[in-house]
Protein backbone atom coordinates (compact mmCIF):
# COMPACT_ATOMS: atom_id res chain seq x y z
CA UNK A 1 0.00 0.00 0.00
CA UNK A 2 1.28 3.68 -0.68
CA UNK A 3 1.03 6.64 1.87
CA UNK A 4 -2.58 7.59 -0.65
CA UNK A 5 -4.22 4.64 0.42
CA UNK A 6 -3.49 4.94 4.35
CA UNK A 7 -4.24 8.73 4.07
CA UNK A 8 -7.76 7.62 2.46
CA UNK A 9 -8.13 4.83 4.85
CA UNK A 10 -7.40 7.22 7.78
CA UNK A 11 -10.25 9.35 6.17
CA UNK A 12 -12.87 6.72 5.55
CA UNK A 13 -11.98 5.46 9.33
CA UNK A 14 -12.66 9.14 10.79
CA UNK A 15 -15.76 9.27 9.71
CA UNK A 16 -16.89 8.16 13.04
CA UNK A 17 -14.80 9.78 15.01
CA UNK A 18 -16.13 13.36 12.86
CA UNK A 19 -19.80 12.80 13.42
CA UNK A 20 -18.85 12.38 17.23
CA UNK A 21 -16.43 15.36 17.25
CA UNK A 22 -19.16 17.66 15.64
CA UNK A 23 -21.34 16.68 18.20
CA UNK A 24 -19.02 17.96 20.66
CA UNK A 25 -19.06 20.95 18.63
CA UNK A 26 -22.72 21.53 18.65
CA UNK A 27 -22.47 21.63 22.58
CA UNK A 28 -20.27 24.90 22.49
CA UNK A 29 -21.20 28.19 22.57
CA UNK A 30 -17.98 29.13 21.10
CA UNK A 31 -15.35 26.73 20.30
CA UNK A 32 -13.01 25.87 23.44
CA UNK A 33 -9.30 25.17 21.72
CA UNK A 34 -8.02 23.13 24.46
CA UNK A 35 -11.24 20.80 24.40
CA UNK A 36 -10.65 20.77 20.29
CA UNK A 37 -6.94 19.69 20.71
CA UNK A 38 -8.05 17.57 23.71
CA UNK A 39 -11.10 15.66 21.12
CA UNK A 40 -8.24 15.09 18.26
CA UNK A 41 -6.20 13.71 20.71
CA UNK A 42 -8.27 10.88 21.72
CA UNK A 43 -9.56 10.00 18.31
CA UNK A 44 -5.92 10.45 16.45
CA UNK A 45 -4.26 8.73 19.03
CA UNK A 46 -6.79 5.75 19.21
CA UNK A 47 -7.42 5.78 15.29
CA UNK A 48 -3.54 5.01 15.26
CA UNK A 49 -3.25 2.26 18.41
CA UNK A 50 -6.18 0.11 17.19
CA UNK A 51 -4.54 -0.46 13.47
CA UNK A 52 -0.67 -1.15 15.34
CA UNK A 53 -2.66 -3.61 18.02
CA UNK A 54 -4.78 -5.40 14.49
CA UNK A 55 -1.47 -5.65 12.91
CA UNK A 56 0.07 -7.48 15.41
CA UNK A 57 -2.76 -9.91 16.53
CA UNK A 58 -3.41 -10.72 12.82
CA UNK A 59 0.50 -11.37 11.98
CA UNK A 60 0.05 -13.78 14.75
CA UNK A 61 -2.68 -15.71 12.95
CA UNK A 62 -1.10 -15.12 9.16
CA UNK A 63 0.15 -18.05 8.64
CA UNK A 64 -2.93 -19.97 8.60
CA UNK A 65 -4.87 -17.60 6.46
CA UNK A 66 -2.73 -16.11 3.68
CA UNK A 67 -4.61 -18.00 1.26
CA UNK A 68 -7.99 -16.25 1.55
CA UNK A 69 -6.44 -12.86 3.62
CA UNK A 70 -7.64 -11.04 0.35
CA UNK A 71 -11.01 -12.20 1.09
CA UNK A 72 -11.17 -11.78 4.91
CA UNK A 73 -10.14 -8.34 4.33
CA UNK A 74 -12.57 -7.27 1.54
CA UNK A 75 -15.33 -8.87 3.51
CA UNK A 76 -13.86 -7.08 6.47
CA UNK A 77 -13.64 -3.46 4.92
CA UNK A 78 -16.85 -3.84 2.98
CA UNK A 79 -18.80 -4.89 6.31
CA UNK A 80 -17.24 -1.61 8.34
CA UNK A 81 -18.20 0.66 5.54
CA UNK A 82 -21.48 -1.07 4.78
CA UNK A 83 -22.62 -0.70 8.40
CA UNK A 84 -21.48 2.89 8.36
CA UNK A 85 -23.13 3.48 5.30
CA UNK A 86 -26.10 2.08 7.02
CA UNK A 87 -26.09 3.52 10.42
CA UNK A 88 -26.24 6.63 8.25
CA UNK A 89 -29.28 6.55 6.21
CA UNK A 90 -30.63 5.03 8.77
CA UNK A 91 -30.39 7.88 11.37
CA UNK A 92 -30.45 10.59 8.50
CA UNK A 93 -33.74 12.11 9.63
CA UNK A 94 -33.00 12.63 13.41
CA UNK A 95 -32.31 15.47 14.90
CA UNK A 96 -29.01 15.64 17.74
CA UNK A 97 -30.37 17.08 20.95
CA UNK A 98 -27.81 19.32 22.65
CA UNK A 99 -28.70 18.74 26.23
CA UNK A 100 -26.38 21.59 27.22
CA UNK A 101 -24.25 24.18 26.45
CA UNK A 102 -20.44 24.62 27.11
CA UNK A 103 -20.02 20.98 29.17
CA UNK A 104 -16.96 20.10 30.92
CA UNK A 105 -14.96 17.71 28.81
CA UNK A 106 -15.31 14.02 30.39
CA UNK A 107 -12.26 12.34 29.79
CA UNK A 108 -14.29 9.06 30.57
CA UNK A 109 -16.65 9.81 28.50
CA UNK A 110 -13.81 10.54 25.40
CA UNK A 111 -12.37 7.30 26.75
CA UNK A 112 -15.11 5.02 25.72
CA UNK A 113 -15.98 7.20 22.68
CA UNK A 114 -12.51 6.81 21.35
CA UNK A 115 -11.64 3.30 21.88
CA UNK A 116 -15.73 2.52 20.43
CA UNK A 117 -14.83 5.09 17.06
CA UNK A 118 -11.58 3.24 16.54
CA UNK A 119 -12.82 -0.43 16.47
CA UNK A 120 -13.67 -0.77 13.13
CA UNK A 121 -9.55 0.62 12.89
CA UNK A 122 -8.76 -2.51 14.68
CA UNK A 123 -10.30 -4.65 12.10
CA UNK A 124 -8.35 -2.84 9.19
CA UNK A 125 -4.87 -3.19 11.21
CA UNK A 126 -5.70 -7.02 10.89
CA UNK A 127 -5.77 -6.98 7.20
CA UNK A 128 -2.67 -4.88 6.88
CA UNK A 129 -1.02 -8.08 8.51
CA UNK A 130 -2.10 -9.69 5.42
CA UNK A 131 -0.18 -7.34 2.85
CA UNK A 132 3.88 -7.82 3.13
CA UNK A 133 3.56 -3.77 1.25
CA UNK A 134 2.39 -1.90 4.34
CA UNK A 135 4.41 0.34 6.36
CA UNK A 136 2.79 0.07 10.00
CA UNK A 137 4.49 2.57 10.83
CA UNK A 138 3.84 4.94 8.27
CA UNK A 139 0.06 3.64 7.83
CA UNK A 140 -0.26 4.34 11.98
CA UNK A 141 1.05 7.75 11.91
CA UNK A 142 -0.74 8.62 8.93
CA UNK A 143 -3.91 7.37 9.64
CA UNK A 144 -3.37 8.87 12.80
CA UNK A 145 -2.79 12.28 11.88
CA UNK A 146 -5.84 12.19 9.29
CA UNK A 147 -8.17 11.38 12.36
CA UNK A 148 -6.29 14.36 14.67
CA UNK A 149 -7.14 16.71 11.81
CA UNK A 150 -10.53 15.75 10.83
CA UNK A 151 -11.57 15.28 14.78
CA UNK A 152 -10.00 19.24 15.22
CA UNK A 153 -11.82 20.30 11.94
CA UNK A 154 -15.15 18.48 13.40
CA UNK A 155 -15.70 20.49 16.16
CA UNK A 156 -15.36 23.66 14.82
CA UNK A 157 -17.53 22.40 11.90
CA UNK A 158 -19.76 21.21 14.42
CA UNK A 159 -19.70 24.52 16.17
CA UNK A 160 -20.37 26.86 12.54
CA UNK A 161 -22.78 24.63 10.50
CA UNK A 162 -24.38 22.01 13.63
CA UNK A 163 -25.34 18.24 11.97
CA UNK A 164 -25.88 19.18 8.58
CA UNK A 165 -23.42 17.51 7.33
CA UNK A 166 -22.69 14.69 9.76
CA UNK A 167 -24.45 11.79 8.17
CA UNK A 168 -22.84 12.63 4.69
CA UNK A 169 -19.77 12.54 5.85
CA UNK A 170 -20.28 8.96 7.51
CA UNK A 171 -21.83 7.94 3.92
CA UNK A 172 -18.69 9.42 2.42
CA UNK A 173 -16.69 7.28 5.30
CA UNK A 174 -18.25 4.09 4.76
CA UNK A 175 -18.19 4.31 0.56
CA UNK A 176 -13.90 4.61 1.05
CA UNK A 177 -13.53 1.94 3.02
CA UNK A 178 -15.91 -0.26 0.74
CA UNK A 179 -13.69 0.92 -2.25
CA UNK A 180 -10.46 -0.03 -0.35
CA UNK A 181 -11.96 -3.70 0.52
CA UNK A 182 -12.63 -4.09 -3.22
CA UNK A 183 -9.69 -2.78 -4.14
CA UNK A 184 -7.59 -5.23 -2.38
CA UNK A 185 -10.14 -8.28 -3.21
CA UNK A 186 -8.95 -7.37 -7.34
CA UNK A 187 -5.41 -6.92 -6.26
CA UNK A 188 -5.76 -10.57 -4.68
CA UNK A 189 -7.50 -11.93 -6.87
CA UNK A 190 -5.46 -11.01 -9.87
CA UNK A 191 -2.11 -10.80 -8.17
Amino acid sequence: MDNISYVLLGVGLAMDALAVSVCKGLAMTKVNKRQCLTIALYFGGFQALMPFLGYHIGMTFAKYIMKYDHWIAFLLLFYIGGKMVIEAIREWNEEIQVEKKDPALDHKEMLMLAIATSIDALAVGVTFSFDSDVNIWMAVFLIGVTTFLISGAGVFIGNIFGAKFEKKAQVFGGGILIFIGVRILVKGLLG
